[in-house]
């Protein structure tokens, strides 16, 4: 299991790494064929207070990778938000597996 963080125009957080880590090992637990994770973590200028914290994941499985991104008020929400994308394609890739 590899994860690798990338920040763009914002500090890097222990706290952020730690949460999104958490919550992407409970994946590569439930699905074994996850290879790595690619976490991107940028603001946005936006004049909505709900929206401009983007988190970006990407998922090398086998076949073509796997992306979800989030652009919510806060991490937390965009990463639980990315990660519950990734969990339903995750499932119909699996479902895939299954069926060939």
């Amino acid at each position: 299991m590899n994860i690798n963080f990338e920040y763009d125009g914002v500090k890097a957080s222990n706290r952020l790494e730690i949460m999104a880590a958490k919550k992407i090992e409970k994946l590569f637990d439930k699905y074994d064929f996850i290879v790595r994770a690619d976490i991107f973590f940028k603001t946005e200028n936006t004049s909505s207070p709900d929206t401009g914290m983007i988190c970006s994941i990407r998922l090398s499985a086998p076949g073509p990778r796997l992306f979800a991104v989030a652009s919510l008020g806060a991490f937390e929400a965009s990463i639980a938000k990315s990660v519950e994308d990734l969990q339903r394609q995750l499932q119909k890739r699996k479902a895939k597996m299954r069926s060939h």
